[in-house]
């Protein structure tokens, strides 16, 4: 089983909607057998709040399911039993190195790393932009269940 752990800052914007598209494409390919995907932040200033209604919004728009979701902080642990730390934007990166142990940095990777694209996806908390925060994570997602398909015989 391929463990993946979605990161942003607070765990209610783009974490929680890459974790329900990536899970809603290993569904569609017949994979959820294959992954356990989770999302958690890498601050205490949301901890326990549901998804933003702006992400609610723009994945109900798109049709995709919103997984069960309350904010959480991530582990020592989890980025242990995790094969992949996937952040959002350097920021995150930052965080992260501070809350898990130096052992674990070859695990995290930016989304957009595996659509080839060198940036982060921007936090529609502070732009607003759902939608362009949809398309990175889409097009983050897509690449990066491709790559795991390639990658791992899937």
């Amino acid at each position: 089983m391929i463990k993946i752990m979605f990161i942003c800052h607070g765990n209610i914007c783009r974490s929680p909607m890459a974790q329900s598209y990536f899970s809603h494409l290993v569904k569609e390919k017949g994979l959820s057998d294959k992954f356990l995907i989770e999302s958690s932040a890498t601050s205490r200033e949301e901890l326990s709040n549901p998804p933003h209604y702006g992400t609610r919004d723009v994945l109900s728009r798109h049709n995709i399911k919103l997984i069960k979701h309350y904010s959480k902080l991530i582990t020592k642990a989890e980025a242990d039993e995790f094969d992949y730390l996937i952040c959002m934007d350097q920021n995150n990166i930052s965080n992260l190195k501070r809350l898990i142990d130096k052992r674990n940095y070859d695990k995290i990777y930016l989304l957009l790393e595996f659509a080839k694209i060198n940036r982060s996806i921007s936090d529609p908390w502070y732009t607003g932009n759902f939608n362009q925060t949809y398309d990175d994570v889409k097009l983050g997602c897509e690449a990066l269940l491709d790559y795991l398909i390639e990658n791992n015989g899937l």
